[in-house]
This record gives C-alpha cells, structure tokens and sequence, in this order.
C-alpha cells in the first residue's frame, strides 16, 4: 500500500498541485471576513432562497445593451457548484446547480451554506478556503483578519488566479473601496 501511495504523489504532485487547506467553523473566522465577502459576492444572500432574481434580472440586461458578461451566481449557488460539480461550464452543469441549489436551501441554514463557502471558495492558486487564504495573503489566521485585510481578500473572489488581495491593481481597489462601504450594511453575528 504504501509503495501505491508514493507511486501516486509523484505521478500526480507533477499534474495537480494539493491546495493548502484548513477547515475552519464559521465562529472562527473573523466577522469581518464574512461581512466582506457577503459585501462583495451576494449582498442579498440573507434575504433570498438561493436565487438571486435581481441580479439574474441585471446580468441579462447587461448582456442584452452589449455591456460584459457577468455572473449572477448567489453563494449557495457557488456552494453547490463547488462541492457537488464538475468545473467545466456547461449548460447540463447549471441545470444540476439550480437543483443543488433548491437542495442547499432546503437542508442547511445560512451559517452552514456560510461556513462551507469560506472553507471550500478558491482564494488563488493551490489556496482554498478563508483559513489558508489569510495565512498566505497576510500570515494571520482567518479569525484574525482586519476589515481592510478582509475587504481586499473578498474583492479578488471573481478571478482569484489573476488579482491579488496584497498588491491590488486599479479595479481591484475600487472594489475594495465599495466593499468597504457596503460592510457597514451587512447585518451579521
């Protein structure tokens, strides 16, 4: 077994590199962090059932005035893709993350649905999770993130494997700027 075991590291250490994880429950991660991200990826995730009808309403019509393609995606919604999908974009995947999503909804609360998106979301390459995020980015643990530490972390959510949280370029900044000003508006904890 064990000689599998040293085959298997060395075939696949060259194709896939193991994240740095470490699982966190929400209560120990800063309320700032969560604030952050709720600020940055889904302001009405207290309020909706997994689905996010305003901002599915305004992606649509950005798509429709020739603007960007944008996401609408809600946080259960990126829940049930990340834990229960497959990466490839598709159609068939987005019909099984409605029902996944319906699912979510149904069996756990906002603080799990929470707590399993801070620990699973992809901060950046080989980095998953608010824990292994915070070390790398600012050497602290996840409870211990400021609200400026947290702010930046969160602004780099839609492309974590191009923006950094430490040496943020113009948009990033700007969106740290409104995430900052939106945190004030999260009720939480």
């Amino acid at each position: 077994m064990v000689a599998w075991e040293t085959l298997q590291s060395r075939f696949f250490s060259k194709y896939y590199e193991r994240p740095a994880y470490h699982w966190r429950p929400l209560t120990e991660i800063s309320p700032h962090l969560t604030k952050a991200v709720l600020a940055g990826e889904d302001q009405r995730f207290l309020s909706h059932h997994g689905f996010d009808f305003i901002e599915m309403n305004r992606a649509v019509r950005d798509i429709f005035r020739a603007r960007r393609v944008r996401g609408a995606s809600t946080i259960t919604m990126q829940v049930a893709r990340t834990v229960f999908l497959w990466p490839e974009r598709s159609w068939l995947r987005k019909i099984f993350e409605a029902y996944y999503t319906v699912v979510i909804e149904i069996f756990w609360d906002k603080k799990r649905i929470l707590e399993i998106y801070l620990n699973t979301v992809d901060w950046g390459s080989g980095v998953m999770g608010a824990e292994a995020a915070s070390r790398k980015y600012f050497r602290t643990s996840s409870a211990l993130v400021t609200p400026s530490q947290a702010a930046s972390m969160a602004a780099i959510l839609p492309h974590p494997h191009k923006w950094s949280p430490v040496n943020p370029e113009g948009h990033v900044k700007v969106r740290v700027e409104r995430i900052m000003n939106d945190m004030a508006r999260i009720p939480l904890r």
